[in-house]
């Protein structure tokens, strides 16, 4: 054993006693644990746990969106990404020839993340010049979170329905880059149109059906319809084949 003299065993003491208290520190506020559950399932829960609210009415559709959008800029983007495998089956997904590329998966199993959660979820994989097509939705929430590429993206309020047209008004023109979202609400901002700017895109998309009864879906419409007065537009709905032959 070596020969320690008095001075060298106090400050090996001093400095144990500040390990372990910083260890104490560490594990008394979870940091550790941090580390080890990504940060993207505790935004993925806190997604869920909003999403709940809206359904059990305890969120207006409008304090929905408003909340949504402040969690979606919180995002770890790159920690989601990797969450969710981005560099395996998601990139390698082949474009579709018009329109977008849903990509359906499975969040991985992680402790403390539901594994019936409230909302649905995809992402949409686009190259440059194509759409997620311009549409309208019955009876639903959604929202993107734009996570590679860059998009022009369009929203219009939908002001009232006939059985062939929709009036809409714009509200959203923008440009839309990595880490940007958008929400949709029966009551806000109902229709969007979203078109992919770079050489390949990557949106992130949830929804929630079923607010109140009835069916739920996509209502495809052209917004380049009829010009009416107070910037309103007469748009004829679509079906999907024409909408996605039209902008895909």
């Amino acid at each position: 054993m070596p020969h320690l003299n008095r001075r060298d065993f106090a400050r090996g003491t001093v400095e144990s006693l500040v390990t372990y208290s910083l260890l104490n520190t560490m594990f008394s506020n979870e940091l550790f644990g941090a580390e080890i559950k990504p940060i993207a399932a505790q935004w993925i829960k806190d997604v869920h746990e909003l999403g709940q609210d809206l359904k059990g009415k305890k969120l207006s559709q409008i304090q929905w969106q408003d909340q949504c959008e402040k969690l979606f800029a919180k995002v770890d983007l790159k920690d989601l990404m990797k969450f969710v495998d981005f560099g395996g089956r998601i990139s390698s997904t082949p474009f579709r020839e018009k329109g977008e590329r849903p990509i359906r998966f499975k969040f991985p199993e992680v402790e403390g993340l539901p594994t019936n959660l409230v909302f649905g979820h995809q992402i949409f994989k686009l190259k440059k010049g194509q759409s997620v097509v311009p549409h309208g939705h019955d009876n639903m929430a959604t929202a993107f979170l734009i996570m590679k590429g860059q998009f022009r993206g369009k929203h219009y309020d939908r002001l009232e329905d006939t059985e062939s047209h929709m009036i809409i008004k714009p509200t959203i023109d923008a440009k839309f880059k990595p880490g940007e979202c958008s929400t949709v609400t029966q009551v806000k901002d109902n229709v969007h149109w979203f078109k992919a700017e770079a050489d390949e895109g990557f949106i992130f998309n949830i929804h929630i059906i079923g607010l109140h009864a009835g069916s739920s879906g996509r209502v495809y419409v052209d917004p380049n319809g009829e010009q009416l007065s107070n910037g309103r537009i007469r748009a004829r709905k679509l079906g999907a084949a024409e909408a996605t032959k039209l902008y895909g």
